[in-house]
């Protein structure tokens, strides 16, 4: 499971120019689910996303974790992140978890993150063409593979 964790000062998704999601201060979190992810991968990212301490504090050092600056999250489901580019100039996805894997494993991270947060999250919509903005705060990018854990 791979999350692009994007610390933001607002981010949002539309759909069909509908605003489904938006945050201020917080997490702007793309994720990519392959066909080898468990739950056991939904539960460690998820408690190293919360756990994540990439706010300032007081002297302006790293040191605050979502809790504590009162931070959301906006989580986008995202296939593309597990793009094969390898061969040619045309991405292979075969990587990508298909629906029936991905779709759980998705519902079950917002769940979990929900739970280990404290609060419940926003979110874009699994499978649909979403419009995402954001205003990247730093900028600060940070991508977790929940495969080097270990």
């Amino acid at each position: 499971m791979l999350a692009v964790i994007q610390r933001v000062s607002q981010a949002s998704v539309t759909i069909d120019n509908q605003t489904k999601g938006q945050i201020e201060t917080g997490f702007l979190i793309l994720l990519g689910i392959t066909h080898t992810d468990s739950r056991e991968d939904v539960e460690w990212l998820s408690k190293k996303i919360v756990g994540m301490r990439i706010f300032s504090d007081s002297d302006g050092k790293m040191n605050l974790d979502l809790a504590t600056v009162g931070g959301n999250i906006l989580l986008i489901s995202q296939f593309t992140l597990h793009a094969s580019t390898k061969k040619g100039n045309r991405p292979s996805f075969i990587d990508a978890a298909r629906p029936e894997v991905a779709i759980p494993l998705y519902e079950t991270m917002i769940a979990q993150l929900s739970a280990d947060l404290g609060k419940p999250i926003q979110t874009g919509e699994f499978g649909a063409d979403m419009k995402v903005s954001l205003l990247n705060d730093g900028p600060v990018t940070i991508l977790i593979d929940s495969k080097n854990r270990l």
